[in-house]
């Protein structure tokens, strides 16, 4: 896999060469549109509000909208003169305690692996997180942008987690909230035992995109129909209820979960397709 960024961890006079990489993926099945009467793709146009007319790339220009209807333009020199110097370094501001960092600043990690010549002090570091139970936040500038981010130990490696600022967060006080506080000792109590029931270990391969694996099953029956339409499936659909007696309902999820066998096999996995993904 190539590199998505190299550059180095720089705290105190410490510069540790990096390589960061994608820790994640999404396989996001992707739809053109098309003209119903003989399933020609449609293409998107450029077009102006005010008089319909196309308009072409040469004459496009970027602007802010202050108000409704009245803009500013701004250009490139505009972006140029706010840009953040792309040092290549992920500067190291400080170092946190994990929990007291709110989780939801949290949302795209990157392994970072470790560059010529870096090894030991990777490791060092790796160790010094470990033992203290700290994380790093720093500052990094991937593709033009600059981003806060974390610096964590992983297994046996760094990986590096990208931070919305918390300026970004919505107060959790602008939504409403439940207006009953207190709860019944038998609630809790079988709310506990439900929880207890239903734990398990920790089994990743448990837990797949169920959604999008019905939607490639769609898709390979179609094809080899022709494109032809497959007889709908009713599902059935699971309606909210009222609930008036907390504890009768716990007590019936109680049997139902105690009724299952302990050990649930892991979902099947899709089948694979072996052909290109729809574009």
């Amino acid at each position: 896999m190539r590199a998505l960024w190299k550059g180095a961890i720089s705290f105190g006079l410490v510069n540790i060469p990096v390589s960061l990489y994608p820790a994640t993926r999404r396989e996001e099945l992707k739809f053109r549109l098309l003209r119903k009467s003989d399933l020609s793709p449609v293409s998107y146009k450029r077009v102006a509000e005010v008089d319909g007319k196309e308009v072409s790339w040469d004459q496009i220009v970027k602007g802010y909208e202050y108000e409704k209807g009245k803009f500013v333009v701004i250009k490139d020199e505009d972006f140029a003169r706010v840009d953040v110097e792309a040092t290549q370094t992920v500067d190291i501001i400080n170092f946190v305690t994990l929990d007291e960092v709110d989780p939801l600043l949290f949302y795209k990690p990157y392994y970072l692996e470790s560059g010529k010549g870096g090894d030991k002090a990777y490791v060092l570091l790796r160790e010094a997180l470990l033992q203290s139970s700290k994380i790093a936040i720093a500052k990094v500038v991937i593709r033009t942008r600059q981003h806060l981010a974390a610096v964590k130990p992983q297994k046996n490696g760094l990986m590096l987690e990208l931070m919305h600022f918390p300026e970004e967060l919505l107060d959790a006080s602008e939504f409403k909230g439940p207006t009953e506080t207190a709860v019944g000792k038998a609630e809790l109590q079988m709310a506990r035992q439900l929880i207890d029931s239903m734990a398990s270990e920790w089994r990743p391969e448990q837990y797949t995109d169920e959604y999008h694996q019905a939607l490639e099953r769609i898709i390979e029956e179609k094809v080899k129909r022709g494109g032809r339409e497959i007889p709908a499936a009713h599902a059935k659909k699971k309606h909210p209820t009222n609930v008036v007696d907390l504890v009768s309902v716990l007590q019936q999820s109680l049997r139902q979960t105690q009724a299952k066998p302990e050990s649930a096999k892991a979902p099947k996995k899709s089948r694979a397709t072996g052909r290109k993904k729809a574009a």
